[in-house]
């Protein structure tokens, strides 16, 4: 019996995604369909080249389809991203240090290609895992509504509960772009796990774990350490999580689809987009109220295990 996980990447490749890419790519039980590009930790055009950098080093032949270049109904960032300081490369630099890529993009876009694949035969059992803004998802289900009933499971990294990494309400991935997050929460697609920052901040890597890469040597092991390195030297300092660690979120996205038991006190929740708020736009607002009559569209997870994300990325880079 083939227990192989389909699945299709939307990701803003910056540190975390090209380990996410990798690990998608490479472990046994997955099956990367493809990935699709959009606008976020730096724009489309490094995002895209990003990305097939990482598919070239693994020697993966995974589709790239590029996607929106800006959000939905918005110009740019709720802070335009020059203000903001969003392409800053202390953190995610504009091109990832690894060779440039000699494969070029496929010539569909990624709204047409998402469309096309989950109204085929394949799109039924095919997860879809968006690690950056959703805007390629929520432009494909404007222009064909059908979708939501087509895709079978969205798993996406964004949102926190009761705080945020870009504003004190917002998590970086639902503020870039409000309006397509809160379309496709509101879109019914019958099953949505959250994957928030109160997650992922429980299951951060170390220097230890990236020791432990290293020794296993291959392309995306090493390529992977040298990203959480840098990550660890750049990075902020990060709540809940100690000196000479960090959170790699949307890699965690991709281990929960081998195993769902690394994400913990998950809950059902209503779960909505602030696009409006002063100080609270891009807030993921989850409503557990017992009383309350909002139907609860997606699971949310609010802490995970450490020890099993490092065992599956393990698992994911060994030759």
């Amino acid at each position: 019996m083939d227990m192989t996980t389909r699945l299709i990447l939307d990701c803003d490749t910056g540190t975390d995604d090209a380990v996410a890419i990798m690990a998608a790519a490479l472990h046994p039980l997955l099956d990367l369909v493809a990935v699709t590009t959009v606008n976020g930790n730096v724009p489309l055009a490094n995002v895209t080249e990003n990305t097939l950098r990482v598919l070239d080093l693994i020697g993966s032949k995974a589709p790239v389809y590029v996607g929106a270049s800006r959000p939905m109904m918005r110009e740019d960032f709720p802070i335009p991203r020059g203000i903001l300081g969003g392409d800053d490369p202390g953190f995610h630099p504009p091109y990832l240090d690894i060779p440039p890529s000699t494969t070029p993009p496929a010539a569909w876009t990624a709204v047409a290609f998402l469309i096309d694949y989950y109204l085929s035969d394949a799109g039924p059992d095919t997860v879809l895992v968006a690690t950056g803004p959703l805007t390629n998802v929520a432009l494909a289900l404007a222009a064909e509504p059908r979708l939501a009933a087509r895709i079978p499971r969205l798993v996406l990294m964004g949102g926190a509960r009761g705080w945020g990494n870009v504003t004190q309400s917002a998590e970086f991935n639902i503020w870039v772009d409000p309006e397509a997050a809160e379309r496709v929460m509101n879109a019914g697609i019958a099953d949505v796990t959250i994957v928030p920052l109160d997650a992922t901040h429980s299951a951060p890597i170390s220097l230890a774990d990236c020791d432990a890469f290293d020794a296993i040597g291959t392309p995306a092991a090493l390529a992977s350490s040298a990203f959480i390195r840098h990550r660890i030297v750049a990075g902020r300092d990060e709540p809940g999580v100690e000196t000479g660690e960090v959170p790699v979120h949307d890699a965690l996205c991709i281990a929960y689809l081998v195993h769902p038991e690394v994400l913990q006190e998950v809950g059902e929740y209503a779960v909505t987009v602030e696009t409006r708020g002063h100080h609270t736009l891009g807030e993921t607002v989850m409503d557990a109220r017992p009383w309350s009559t909002t139907p609860r569209n997606a699971k949310v997870a609010l802490r995970a295990n450490a020890q099993i994300f490092v065992q599956f990325l393990t698992d994911a880079f060994r030759p």
